[in-house]
């Protein structure tokens, strides 16, 4: 066992014979049984043993269960080591607690016994005993002894530096294993305080302890920013001598300067002037340092260096606010770029990403390109060489675009096979933004399949035709270049389909060039026919049919192909009914009848790639940031964001129009309502008049010829209650009246329900977390001897747990700026189905919770909203904005939570409003 190996040098010089070497593992187990049997007859003798005896018999037992061996007494034999005024008899019963008993174990209580009489014993070395113990075991019945004990010790004037230390740490141990056990009160403010405090172990453990504590309460540790500030300032300007006990490797203080700056990241940038001054100061002399030589030639002074260097330059990253010092961390980065070291060039790779999404330091980092671009050729390590890419696809902009794109498509001949994929959707996604010249776009994507076909994923070539379809100026020159491209002999399949695809709807563009004639064409894609999959026949298939359309010379050729055996009785479902569907419309349907049902496809509505999102979800974090430049905030009003609208999912136009599939299909529609007998599911949030409830409480939820049910609701925190009145709207007895209600408590309604009247059934509810689908609730009755029914889904959404939250324009750009993950933010882009009048849409914006904030945005057309949803499990905090384009008759709304499935659950039921 490894803690054999780890803890077996302690224990050698008591028992030598366990661990002599030549011993065979059968003697070792026989030695064991033997002590193991000594032992119980000790502990079971008349005879009493003396505290040493009894500490050297249990230490025996714990070394025997390190050597992988279960023990299933002594324990008692443990708990009395507890009460002895001996440290080492104690230190020992402590050990085997902490090792070997269970946080569910009858002997808890007795512990907790022991534990409390050490902590109020004054003794600091049992005291830290105890403190060790409880933060070792960390279990919830320890946390509820002593969580509010130990903030008292923390605090109290009178205890040792140790205690203090130990206090800290056992604190934080037990807040993350139970937060709700810790009591946020009047101690808060003194363990701030003890940022203070002279002995620097306690000024670490404080720090640890409040970084973690703020996260989840910013506002009860402010304070600690000017205390924060000023320690580290100390610790920065300070000589090696005034903290000699604490310094490593000529370097101050390491590990407290790093745990400061993580503090401060936790918070905006101080307020207070002079705080501010003092700590870019601070900030200052950390890269001042940085270029000073070396004073040790060790590593571990480097290490230590480098340490409080990161640090700083994340912190500064995070401030976004000094042009100066982003722009010095680019440079000292930059030095690092060709550092000999492979975790230093990673390090600076990964923090130059980071910066290249700032404003102020963009421009730097692309000053670096030539170094990024050579450490993507001739990196080593793959780890790096992808930092480097990362670096790339951040840096990119209008001025350097075809440049990288090019490098990238380079590395991607070699790129290590984990990685292609990603650098794929990279290279799609700076074309398409960056493409003025969109017949470089082209080429790119074309070229992006040729190298890596297996690794172009459909949203990347479903994306190219939807850009080719919706400009006309580049059609031409699309079908000439994809149909030299699968001239080649070796072509990639994704080829083959983008080549299927162009040629079927702009062949007609080319067909006056001999070389690129109707019969050419059509034998250059059938050539490829029988080496594909069964998808891409199918799509083949398709653009045969828009061939006979466009040249009606190849009808002939084309209809033999689609009479063939090897189609009409092909075992494939597809296949088969493409080819005899395909082949009675070209042989029954007239000319004009044929036109009109294989017309060339319209433009694709304008909407948000699907790429970039792909991309979001592959890389987590980070992704994204160069199609955004990482820039983007709420003073901005582009509603288009980059060159080109780019959508992700379409609606079919037409019935005739998608044969080749690359659009989506439209929502099924909701069945009607029918007084027979069945089972009918209505989603009220998708079908008609319902979507009402997302902004509303009350309403008619559903209605036929047979029942009307009605809805009022109220919602208050995470509570709400619902009435839904059941109305018989015949003059019939409704009997059998029953319903089943998932996931909310209901109150039982009458079994019948008479002709013309009405019952009521009351709904209580609790949000518990996050959910993303609505309860349901099941009614059945019986209608003339008819069976009925009839499922719901309840207007019960994420939105009614909405809280609304007011706030300055200041604290919501700074809460923007914290929620600024890539998938902690969910963006739509879509065109309004209903006028846009303003107070409407302010009414809307209300009603499903927010509140809205005035003066925040720059452009008074816009809307900004904030709230927090309530759940017994956690808060969500939410910041909206909606962008109306009047002119355009678009809407773009940005949503931005700390829970990504919220984001994005949020943004679609908010559009849907509009």
């Amino acid at each position: 066992l490894p803690a054999r190996e780890r803890n077996g040098m302690r224990f050698n010089c008591l028992f030598p014979a366990f661990s002599s070497p030549g011993k065979s593992k059968e003697a070792e187990i026989k030695r064991i049984n033997k002590e193991l049997a000594n032992i119980r007859s000790k502990f079971k003798g008349d005879k009493a043993l003396d505290g040493y005896s009894k500490k050297k018999y249990v230490c025996k037992l714990l070394f025997i269960f390190l050597l992988g061996h279960d023990i299933d007494f002594g324990h008692m034999e443990a708990v009395n080591l507890l009460s002895s005024n001996k440290y080492t008899e104690k230190q020992i019963g402590y050990l085997f607690i902490s090792v070997l008993v269970n946080s569910n174990s009858e002997l808890i209580r007795l512990i907790n016994n022991a534990i409390k009489n050490d902590l109020a014993s004054r003794n600091p070395t049992f005291m830290c005993l105890a403190l060790h113990c409880i933060a070792n075991v960390g279990s919830r019945e320890m946390g509820e002894a002593f969580a509010a004990d130990i903030p008292r010790i923390l605090v109290a004037g009178d205890s040792m530096d140790s205690v203090k230390q130990s206090a800290a740490l056992c604190l934080l141990r037990l807040y993350k294993a139970s937060p709700d056990l810790v009591p946020m009160g009047e101690w808060t403010a003194r363990v701030v305080h003890l940022l203070n405090d002279q002995h620097m172990g306690v000024v670490t453990a404080a720090v640890s302890l409040i970084t973690c504590l703020c996260k989840k309460n910013p506002d009860d540790f402010k304070t600690c920013i000017s205390l924060a500030v000023s320690r580290l300032s100390r610790i920065v300007s300070s000589a090696s001598t005034d903290l000699q006990d604490y310094t490593y490797y000529f370097v101050p203080a390491p590990w407290l300067s790093v745990k400061l700056l993580r503090l401060l990241q936790c918070y905006p940038p101080p307020e207070d002037a002079a705080v501010k001054g003092r700590l870019v100061e601070c900030l200052e002399t950390v890269l001042n340092k940085a270029q000073e030589p070396p004073k040790s030639k060790k590593v571990q002074h480097s290490n230590a260096k480098n340490a409080i260097l990161f640090e700083t330059i994340s912190l500064i990253i995070h401030y976004d606010s000094e042009p100066n010092l982003l722009v010095r961390a680019c440079n000292q980065l930059g030095q690092f770029l060709q550092h000999r070291e492979t975790n230093l060039r990673y390090l600076a790779l990964e923090s130059m990403c980071t910066l290249a999404s700032s404003e102020f330091s963009h421009e730097a980092v692309k000053t670096h390109i030539d170094t990024v671009i050579n450490a993507l050729k001739t990196e080593r390590d793959v780890s790096v060489r992808q930092r480097a890419a990362d670096l790339l696809y951040a840096m990119c902009d209008r001025s350097n675009a075809k440049q990288i794109v090019s490098e990238m498509l380079r590395y991607l001949e070699t790129a290590d096979y984990a990685i292609r994929e990603e650098i794929v959707l990279k290279v799609a996604i700076l074309a398409e933004k960056y493409a003025v010249d969109y017949s470089w776009y082209v080429d790119t994507i074309l070229n992006l399949i040729r190298i890596a076909g297996d690794y172009v994923s459909e949203e990347v070539w479903y994306r190219v035709l939807q850009i080719v379809t919706n400009r006309d100026d580049v059609q031409g020159y699309a079908a000439k270049t994809v149909f030299e491209a699968l001239q080649a002999p070796a072509c990639h399949e994704n080829m083959v389909k983008v080549g299927g695809y162009i040629l079927g709807e702009f062949g007609n563009l080319i067909a006056g060039d001999p070389r690129s004639s109707p019969p050419v064409q059509f034998s250059l894609l059938h050539s490829k026919f029988h080496l594909c999959s069964v998808a891409t026949r199918a799509l083949l298939l398709s653009t045969y049919i828009k061939f006979i359309n466009l040249f009606p010379e190849t009808k002939a050729t084309i209809q033999g192909v689609l009479r063939a055996g090897s189609q009409l009785r092909n075992a494939d479902v597809e296949l088969q009914q493409r080819a005899v569907e395909y082949l009675t419309l070209s042989s029954v349907a007239s000319t004009d009848v044929l036109a009109t049902v294989l017309e060339e496809m319209p433009p694709f509505p304008e909407r948000e790639s699907s790429i970039l999102a792909k991309l979001k979800r592959k890389k987590g974090p980070g992704a994204g940031s160069a199609l955004d430049d990482g820039r983007r905030d709420p003073s901005s009003n582009d509603i288009n964001g980059g060159v080109e609208p780019t959508p992700s999912t379409v609606s079919t136009p037409s019935p005739s129009a998608d044969l080749l599939g690359l659009r989506a299909a439209p929502p099924p529609a909701a069945p009607p309502a029918s007084s027979g007998a069945g089972n009918l599911l209505v989603d009220v949030f998708s079908d008609g008049p319902a979507a009402q409830f997302v902004c509303k409480n009350n309403g008619v939820l559903f209605e036929n010829q047979l029942l009307q049910i009605g809805v009022k609701s109220e919602f208050r925190q995470n509570l709400g209650r619902m009435y839904l009145f059941y109305g018989n709207k015949t003059s019939v007895q409704f009997q059998n009246f029953s319903y089943v209600s998932l996931a909310v408590q209901t109150k039982r309604v009458a079994a019948q329900v008479d002709g013309g009247a009405q019952v009521q059934q009351v709904l209580n509810i609790e949000c518990l977390r996050d959910f993303l689908t609505p309860p349901l609730l099941s009614v059945r009755f019986r209608y003339g001897g008819a069976p009925q029914s009839l499922t719901l889904k309840l207007p019960v959404t994420i939105n009614k747990f909405f809280q609304p939250t007011e706030m300055a324009a200041q604290d919501f750009f700074q809460r923007w700026k914290q929620l600024s993950l890539p998938q902690q933010e969910a963006q739509k882009i879509f065109k309004a189905n209903h006028p846009m009048d303003a107070e409407v849409t302010k009414a809307k914006l209300l009603g499903f919770g927010s509140a809205l904030l005035d003066n925040v945005d720059p452009n008074p057309e816009n809307f900004v909203g904030a709230g927090i949803i309530q759940t017994k499990a956690l808060q969500v905090g939410c910041l909206l904005r909606l962008e109306p384009n009047a002119q355009a008759q678009m809407y773009r709304l940005t949503l931005r939570t700390s829970k990504e499935p919220v984001s994005r659950h949020l943004c679609e039921l908010l559009a849907q409003q509009f």
